[in-house]
């Protein structure tokens, strides 16, 4: 984990993005984030750029950053660029996934199906992709697919606050079942067609404000 001054200021304006507690097309100012922070404007700056690369923000010429907007169109490409990236991540992934592994995504799966909110859902859901994955040793994949996760898991916010109920999750058990009996095609397909989901719900309407 990033602990720096920069790393601490990204995590905590990105929980804020995704939670919904910053609106999309809300301007965000370097000197009031410095501030609150107690920073220069330097790693402000610095987040706003990762925030950026992880598609939460905007930058627009003399406009400043801006909290991204909903845009299908960006949501099906998120979808379809995890489903390609997690299914590379998992075939590479897949011979070195042992059985302690797979029980501890069981358990993480089972915490998800009880979990009494969408933040603690999605913090399970997000684990338990991460653990079957991260035996592929692909850094750079692991970080691309993590920031396409941020983006995705925004879009479920803002779709699951108002009312939740904590789904039971067949594909991820059967992704599970499928890696025990090491028939990784079967995995693979079933986890491309669990991540593609998300592209075909309808995006909020949500009204913009400015934090000053």
């Amino acid at each position: 984990m990033d602990n720096t001054v920069t790393g601490r200021i990204t995590r905590e304006l990105a929980d804020r993005i995704i939670a919904g507690n910053i609106a999309p097309g809300t301007k965000l100012r370097q000197d009031h984030f410095a501030e609150e922070f107690g920073a220069s404007h330097v790693p402000v700056r610095e987040a706003f750029r990762r925030l950026e690369a992880q598609g939460l923000v905007v930058s627009e010429p003399r406009r400043g950053v801006r909290v991204a907007s909903f845009d299908i169109a960006e949501v099906r490409e998120v979808a379809e660029m995890r489903a390609s990236l997690e299914v590379l991540a998992l075939r590479h992934a897949a011979p070195h996934l042992t059985s302690a592994i797979l029980d501890e995504a069981e358990a993480i799966n089972r915490a998800g199906e009880n979990a009494p909110d969408v933040r603690a859902w999605e913090e399970a859901n997000r684990a338990f992709h991460r653990l079957i994955l991260t035996p592929c040793g692909m850094p750079r994949l692991l970080a691309t697919i993590d920031d396409l996760h941020a983006a995705s898991a925004r879009f479920l916010f803002s779709g699951f606050r108002m009312e939740w109920e904590a789904p039971t999750d067949q594909d991820h058990r059967a992704i599970l079942k499928a890696l025990r009996e090491r028939q990784f095609d079967i995995a693979a397909a079933t986890l491309a067609r669990h991540v593609k989901w998300i592209g075909t719900k309808p995006g909020p309407k949500i009204r913009p404000q400015t934090l000053s």
